[in-house]
């Protein structure tokens, strides 16, 4: 695989300060494809001088300007849709077709939805006395994982371009090849020298860097809750803005008179997608008791049909923590009716796709996310049950319900704390807001509460 051996900074590919690099496994077959530098601390620091070196220009430029640099940036990604998700399959393990349409899709949709947005969003109005302007918050450090690595980057990085900030991106050490091709994209896009910048590196080191740096305005992170924690606090003893988009443990409420085939398939369909590394994914899924065992006959056979479809997690690491949980939930009683924690193959780095039956509330596999292709299925005794269990976890990200009509459905997701639901199997929509309750995370992105996040108030009275 193609890859660079520097960082891309002020408009530049120039070395890494160090010597140490990071190697890129193919989860597939478990071969290394590629090396790229392991960014140190002054790496960062190079990159945010030169982010604020271009800050007052950036900042500076009409919103018609900036709203044209980022179509360009999206025709940049449609045309290098093929290489982009060849390159994602190879680092991530996502089959192709998923890559195609998903990995490589969707970055181009968002990045399109934020040209419109940079064109018209009302970056200065009039209230009483006073007019109130939108104004950058300055210089951002975006903190990326690897699940989908270049749908999260541009979720951070297109409205932050927005905005008027300039950007200094920390990639997934797992899928660093990715950002790499973002980082070409943004220079072909022609997006001015200091606007956008990339480290590669170690999350603890350069990572930590990042978020830590005295240049830096806000943290745009996401990935584990854990690891938000202590962004979070890193941010919060130098008051600066985060936003974190964390972990979830998202619940699919199937209520009488739903669909129910359906609602299962679509179920069982968010758990195997990207091999279960969506933090969105519908991992426990809620069916009342009179249609309890139907649901799970129903989820037993449509998880055997992901079988030979389903790609390989991105690394042994995440392979052995998830093959952990599944051994868990066997220790804490729960049934399995398809999978189980024995590797499917004797390379790479496979999960079976596994449904549990019989899982209570309490048990391990019910609170804590997993990240791998494992549902969950609890039964409910009425409403309130069902309202109870869905809210029962330290998580509030996603979730689904699914009912008679519309309005049934509607009134239950009300009562849910989470940040988005779908309704009755609900589209994906690019221009709604998504971030979660609770532990699952801090702001909003996608759409115009995404371009907020990146914004700052001035008032003046007259």
């Amino acid at each position: 695989m193609k890859a660079h051996d520097g960082m891309y900074i002020d408009g530049a590919w120039r070395p890494a300060a160090g010597r140490d690099t990071i190697e890129v496994v193919n989860p597939a077959d478990e071969q290394v494809i590629a090396h790229v530098p392991a960014g140190t601390a002054e790496d960062v620091d190079a990159a945010v001088r030169a982010a604020r070196a271009a800050l007052p220009g950036w900042a500076a430029t009409a919103p018609a300007e900036r709203a044209a640099r980022i179509a360009a940036l999206r025709d940049v990604l449609a045309a290098r849709k093929d290489e982009i998700a060849g390159t994602v399959t190879a680092e991530l393990g996502a089959p192709l077709s998923f890559s195609q349409s998903v990995h490589a899709g969707l970055p181009v949709r968002v990045a399109g939805s934020y040209a419109e947005l940079a064109a018209s969003y009302a970056f200065e109005e009039r209230i009483g006395n006073s007019t109130v302007y939108a104004e950058p918050v300055g210089v951002v450090g975006a903190i990326t994982p690897w699940n989908y690595p270049l749908h999260q980057i541009v979720a951070k990085v297109a409205p932050a371009l927005a905005a008027g900030c300039t950007i200094v991106l920390k990639p997934a050490e797992d899928t660093p090849l990715t950002a790499q091709l973002f980082a070409e994209a943004v220079h072909e896009a022609g997006v001015p020298a200091g606007v956008f910048n990339l480290v590669t590196g170690l999350g603890p080191v350069a990572g930590q860097a990042l978020a830590g740096h005295d240049g830096v305005d806000l943290v745009s992170f996401t990935g584990s809750t854990a690891v938000g924690k202590r962004i979070g606090a890193t941010a919060g003893a130098a008051v600066k803005r985060v936003a974190l988009e964390l972990g979830g443990k998202s619940a699919n409420v199937i209520l009488p008179g739903a669909d129910l085939a359906r609602a299962v398939a679509v179920g069982v369909a968010s758990v195997m997608g990207n091999s279960g590394q969506t933090c969105s994914a519908l991992t426990r899924m809620l069916v009342h008791t009179s249609q309890y065992d139907e649901a799970v006959a129903l989820a037993a056979e449509a998880a055997g049909k992901y079988g030979d479809r389903i790609g390989p997690l991105v690394n042994a690491g995440q392979q052995a923590r998830v093959r952990g949980y599944i051994e868990k939930g066997v220790e804490e009683g729960a049934r399995l009716v398809a999978g189980g924690p024995d590797a499917p193959r004797e390379k790479g780095c496979y999960v079976s796709p596994t449904v549990f039956a019989d899982v209570t509330p309490e048990m391990t596999i019910a609170q804590e996310e997993i990240f791998g292709p494992v549902l969950s299925i609890l039964r409910y005794e009425d409403e309130d049950d069902a309202l109870r269990i869905a809210n029962g976890t330290v998580y509030g990200l996603a979730g689904a319900v699914w009912a008679a009509d519309d309005a049934t459905a509607a009134a239950f997701a009300r009562r849910m704390d989470t940040g988005q639901v779908d309704i009755n199997g609900g589209r994906f929509n690019p221009l709604a807001p998504f971030g979660g309750y609770k532990q699952s995370g801090v702001g909003r992105e996608l759409g115009p509460h995404g371009l907020a996040e990146y914004l700052q108030t001035k008032s003046l009275q007259f």
